[in-house]
């Protein structure tokens, strides 16, 4: 089984590289506001919407940032490949597994996620608001493309024409169509059924391992691929990484979503 999650307990900090990943969907300038307020120390500062994502692509609301973006954030972050990495948020929201599936992407292996939230994590490790700036690499990333699918990916897989079965990351009234609070289309992608994210966590802490594995053991057949999504991209990012610490042994993200999807393709709306 893949550790994606590591507690504060385990962790040394003088050999960990931080990443602050905290974000607000409804303020996107308070994430970094937060970071400026203090941080953990050394920590760099990673944005969901200027960082994390292409905000003028239309593959969805979060689409995907290119490659030269990403080798770019981690070059100018002055990260290797080989390094010990932390990545935290306020606590048991998407945002910091959005930046461990890219890092997982671009190759790196020693990647993990602070189950705890940022309230916690200053109890225990060094704060500072002063901002530390390292030297830039010139780490070229080891791409792993297959744990990325795009729309024609998926059409593929609805049309059983590849294995894999879809999971959607949003709340079930969502999935069923009954309300859509986003998005202009109400429904799920054909062949899908629903797993609700919300489920993985308690309060601003994501559930334990074995917690974890015994709410997502029969989603379904472990050998087969799986493939998280939901609306934009990023509360699939927590079902992608906690299908992985489950057993799942072929865990793939549609990054673009049902947002991209609805673009050009039908949907369903029952169960």
């Amino acid at each position: 089984m893949t550790k994606v999650f590591i507690d504060l307990t385990d962790i040394d900090a003088n050999t960990t590289r931080f990443i602050d990943t905290r974000f607000n969907l409804a303020d996107s300038k308070a994430g970094f506001v937060l970071f400026q307020d203090g941080h953990v120390e050394g920590a760099v500062y990673w944005d969901l919407e200027k960082d994390l994502s292409n905000m003028e692509d239309v593959h969805g609301r979060h689409p995907m940032i290119s490659k030269e973006k990403m080798t770019e954030l981690i070059q100018s972050a002055g990260l290797s490949l080989d390094d010990q990495i932390v990545i935290y948020d306020q606590g048991a929201v998407p945002f910091s597994l959005r930046a461990y599936f890219l890092l997982e992407w671009a190759g790196f292996k020693n990647v993990k996620v602070l189950r705890q939230g940022f309230e916690e994590i200053k109890k225990a490790l060094p704060i500072s608001k002063n901002v530390t700036y390292y030297d830039k690499t010139r780490v070229v990333p080891s791409w792993n493309d297959n744990i990325l699918l795009n729309m024609d990916d998926v059409r593929e897989v609805v049309k059983g024409n590849k294995k894999g079965q879809l999971i959607d990351a949003r709340a079930a009234a969502r999935f069923r169509g009954e309300i859509e609070p986003i998005d202009p289309i109400a429904g799920h992608i054909p062949t899908a059924i629903n797993f609700d994210w919300e489920q993985l966590k308690q309060g601003s802490t994501f559930l334990d391992k074995d917690s974890l594995t015994a709410k997502l053991s029969e989603l379904t057949n472990k050998k087969k691929p799986v493939i998280a999504y939901c609306g934009s991209g990023v509360t699939a990012a927590p079902l992608y990484a906690t299908l992985k610490e489950a057993g799942y042994e072929d865990v793939k993200l549609y990054v673009g979503s049902y947002s991209d999807w609805i673009r050009e393709n039908e949907i369903e709306t029952s169960i």
